[in-house]
């Protein structure tokens, strides 16, 4: 178990390797579709973007209403291939890592390799255990977006597994390479 506080540092992530499980602890920013896009914005028009991206990481989810006592709702994951056209801009911005569910685009990949980068897949239909993980959220940006919100989490050793590392290994496709492999024999 590899236990990483953000913000990353390019040596950890090089440390990195598919399938490697990570605790995460630290600051992170959930952003999802809409958030994506209104970033592709500000990256076109020159504008800021609504919070720093070196060695930073953005979580693909949009918790559900907050109960009270608590300092966020259920927190999962969302599918990762819808920031797909988004992710390699805030990669060549510094972004360190993103946290979703399910597989990545090539070009995603190909970026993570030219701006050395990691993929950590969280447990899709945990977003209850994925909540225990957050200690504070803050809406910082775009609070017209509800759930979709640029908001900052402050995580307790959240439960990762790393998806694709900086150095173009999937844990996707190398598990179901393994799987075709013991039922050949």
């Amino acid at each position: 178990m590899v236990h990483l506080t953000t913000p990353l540092t390019e040596e950890a992530v090089l440390s990195l390797h598919a399938g490697d499980h990570v605790l995460l602890s630290g600051d992170v920013y959930t952003a999802r579709d809409a958030a994506h896009l209104r970033m592709l914005d500000c990256i076109a028009s020159g504008d800021p973007l609504p919070m720093p991206l070196e060695g930073q990481v953005i979580y693909y989810a949009g918790p559900t209403p907050t109960p009270p006592g608590k300092p966020v709702g259920s927190i999962g994951p969302t599918t990762s291939v819808r920031m797909d056209a988004a992710t390699p801009a805030l990669l060549a911005r510094g972004l360190r890592g993103v946290i979703g569910k399910g597989q990545r685009g090539a070009e995603v990949v190909s970026a993570m390799q030219a701006h050395p980068s990691v993929y950590f897949a969280a447990v899709g239909g945990a977003a209850a255990l994925m909540a225990a993980c957050v200690t504070a959220c803050e809406v910082i940006a775009w609070d017209d977006l509800g759930p979709e919100s640029v908001k900052r989490l402050t995580l307790k050793e959240l439960p990762l597994v790393v998806a694709v590392d900086a150095y173009g290994q999937d844990a996707f496709a190398l598990g179901q390479a393994a799987y075709v492999q013991s039922i050949g024999k």
